[in-house]
C-alpha cells in the first residue's frame, strides 16, 4: 500500500474510532440520565387554600400544602402520630405540668435569611393569644400565662393552669413560628422556616414550593413540589391517568379505585384519619335544641348504608367525636341503631308528629355532598323533609363555621383530638353542657394516660347521650400515586400533606 493510501486509511480509522466512542460517551450518559430518579412531584388536591398563612384560618387546605414543608411549629407531628423535634430540638417540662422550656434549633433561619429565634416564638405565641387574634385555634393559647425569652435559643412558657395537650397543641399548624416582618404578607407569601421556600401560586391550579438550600436539617429529596387543585372527581381520575399529576392525597372518587389497584402503574394506600364526619347540628335553633329531635335524627340515620354509598366501604362508622384507632376510643355506635319507626316515635313525642322542614348546607368536598343526599333521604323516611343547599367553601367558613347560621351541614372535622371544641362556648354545634366542661377542666389538669382515656370516654358518652351532632363515620385517607413513589403518609395524623421525606426509585 503506498504511504498517501496509509495515510489516508489511518485518518478514516481514527475519525471511525472518535466517532464511536462519542457515541458510546453519548449512549453511557443518556442511559446514567435515565437512571437519575426524578427530584419533583406533582401532589394533587381536591380543595385550594383560602390564602397560605396556616396561623390565620381554619381551612385545612392551608395545613395541607404548608405544615412541615414551609412552616414549623415547635415540635412537629410526623407520620405515625408522635411527637418529633420541629424548630425546638428538645424541650423539658416542670413536675406541676405549668412551666415548658424549649431548646430552639442555634442555625435556624426563615425563608427571608433573617434568623429564627425566640423572640419570633415569643411574638407567634403572643400573637396568637391576643385579643385581636385571628387564629382559627385560639383556644390552644389560652393557657399561656406568659412567654419568656432568656436567651435567643431558649424559650420559656408558663401556663396558668395546666393542659394535658399544650405540646400536642404546639405541633400544630396553628402554632407555625412566624416572624414579625414577615407575618402580614404570609397569606399571600408565605415565609417559614421549613425545608421548603414558596415558589408561586397560580390561583385556581397551584403552588409551587422549592427546595430551601440553607435548612439546616435533613435536606429533602426533591427540589421542586407542585400542589395542583383539581376539585372535579372525573378531573381527578383523569390527571392521574393522564399523567400530570403524581399523587393525589384524601382521592374521594372511591368507584375508581378497583381500576388504579389493577395498574401496575400505581400504588393505593388507605390509611386513618382524624376526620370525624358530622353531620353537624345548630343546637340553639328550633327544633334542634330539643334533644328528641337529636336523637330522632340518630335513629334515622344508616351508617352501614351511608358509607358503602359514600366512601364504597373505605370508612369507619363512629358513635362519638373520638377516633377509634386512638386510646381512649369507647365503641358507641350501638346507641342508636337505624330505625326509623323510633325516629318517628321521638319526633311526635317532641311535638313534630308530621315532621318539619329544614335545610341542609353542604360544602364541596364529595363525601359531603354525596352523603348529603343519602342523609337527607333517610330523614325524609322519618318525616324531616330537608331541603339541599350547595355551597361554595369560602361560602361555607363565613356564613356556616364563623356566623353559625344554619341549621345542618356535614362536614369532616380533622383536627386531632380536638373533642375539646364541645366545651368552646362560641364554637358553631352551640352546644353547652356543664357536665362536659367539668370534665373537660378535669382533663386539662390531668397527666396520666391512663386517667386522661378515662375521661375522654366519659365525654364521649356525654356527646352521644346529647345526641349533639349526627355522629356518621370517620374519613379515610386515600391516596393514589404513581409507583415508585415512596415517602408519603398512608395515615393523616394532623392535617397534611408532608413532602419533606418523599423520592422516586
Amino acid at each position: 500500500m503506498s504511504t498517501a493510501k496509509q495515510r489516508v486509511t489511518q485518518r478514516f480509522t481514527q475519525r471511525f474510532i472518535l466517532a464511536a466512542t462519542a457515541g458510546l460517551a453519548l449512549a453511557a450518559a443518556s442511559q446514567a440520565a435515565l437512571a437519575q430518579p426524578r427530584t419533583d412531584l406533582v401532589v394533587g388536591m381536591a380543595l385550594e387554600p383560602p390564602h397560605l398563612d396556616p396561623t390565620a384560618g381554619a381551612a385545612g387546605a392551608i395545613k395541607e400544602v404548608t405544615y412541615a414543608n414551609l412552616f414549623e411549629p415547635l415540635l412537629r407531628v410526623d407520620g405515625d402520630g408522635k411527637l418529633v423535634p420541629g424548630l425546638a430540638e428538645r424541650w423539658t417540662v416542670s413536675e406541676d405540668g405549668l412551666t415548658y422550656r424549649f431548646s430552639l434549633r442555634p442555625n435556624a433561619k426563615f425563608h427571608d435569611g433573617t434568623t429564627a429565634d425566640s423572640a419570633d416564638v415569643k411574638f407567634t405565641l403572643d400573637r396568637a393569644r391576643a385579643a385581636d387574634s385571628v387564629n382559627a385555634q385560639k383556644a390552644y393559647f389560652a393557657p399561656i400565662a406568659k412567654v419568656e425569652t432568656p436567651d435567643p435559643q431558649t424559650v420559656v412558657v408558663t401556663l396558668s393552669r395546666p393542659d394535658g395537650l399544650f405540646l400536642f397543641h404546639m405541633a400544630s399548624g396553628d402554632a407555625a413560628i412566624v416572624a414579625p416582618e414577615s407575618a402580614p404578607t404570609n397569606k399571600q407569601k408565605p415565609v417559614g422556616t421549613g425545608p421548603f421556600k414558596f415558589d408561586r401560586w397560580v390561583a385556581g391550579d397551584r403552588v409551587v414550593l422549592v427546595r430551601n438550600p440553607d435548612y439546616d436539617g435533613a435536606k429533602p429529596k426533591l427540589d421542586r413540589v407542585t400542589f395542583r387543585f383539581v376539585s372535579d372527581p372525573a378531573a381527578q381520575v383523569a390527571a392521574l391517568k393522564a399523567g400530570d399529576i403524581d399523587a393525589f392525597t384524601l382521592f374521594s372518587t372511591y368507584e375508581a379505585l378497583p381500576e388504579f389497584r389493577n395498574d401496575p402503574k400505581f400504588t393505593v394506600t388507605v390509611g386513618s384519619t382524624e376526620g370525624e364526619t358530622l353531620l353537624s347540628t345548630n343546637n340553639a335553633r328550633k327544633p334542634f335544641d330539643d334533644v328528641r329531635v337529636r336523637r330522632a335524627m340518630a335513629h334515622a340515620i344508616d351508617r352501614k348504608t351511608l358509607i358503602e354509598g359514600v366512601l364504597y366501604g373505605n370508612g369507619a362508622a363512629i358513635g362519638s367525636h373520638f377516633p377509634p384507632h386512638r386510646e381512649g376510643y369507647v365503641d358507641l355506635t350501638g346507641m342508636y341503631p337505624y330505625d326509623p319507626v323510633k325516629a318517628k316515635a321521638l319526633l311526635a313525642e317532641a311535638g313534630y308528629p308530621n315532621g318539619f322542614d329544614t335545610t341542609l348546607r353542604l360544602p364541596p368536598p364529595p363525601y359531603a355532598r354525596r352523603g348529603g343526599e343519602l342523609v337527607a333521604a333517610m330523614l325524609a323516611e322519618a318525616g324531616i323533609r330537608v331541603k339541599i343547599e350547595p355551597v361554595e367553601w369560602a361560602a361555607w367558613l363565613e356564613k356556616t363555621f364563623k356566623g353559625k347560621d344554619y341549621d345542618l351541614t356535614m362536614i369532616a372535622h380533622t383536627e386531632p383530638l380536638d373533642i375539646d371544641i364541645y366545651a368552646r362556648p362560641d364554637y358553631y354545634f352551640n352546644y353547652k353542657s356543664e357536665r362536659f366542661n367539668a370534665l373537660n377542666e378535669e382533663l386539662n389538669r390531668t397527666q396520666d394516660p391512663a386517667k386522661r382515656n378515662a375521661l375522654y370516654g366519659e365525654q364521649q358518652k356525654i356527646l352521644a347521650e346529647d345526641a349533639v351532632n349526627g355522629f356518621l363515620f370517620m374519613l379515610p385517607s386515600v391516596t393514589v400515586q404513581k409507583a415508585g413513589l415512596t415517602g408519603m403518609w398512608v395515615n393523616r395524623p394532623v392535617q397534611a400533606n408532608d413532602v419533606t421525606g418523599a423520592a422516586w426509585k
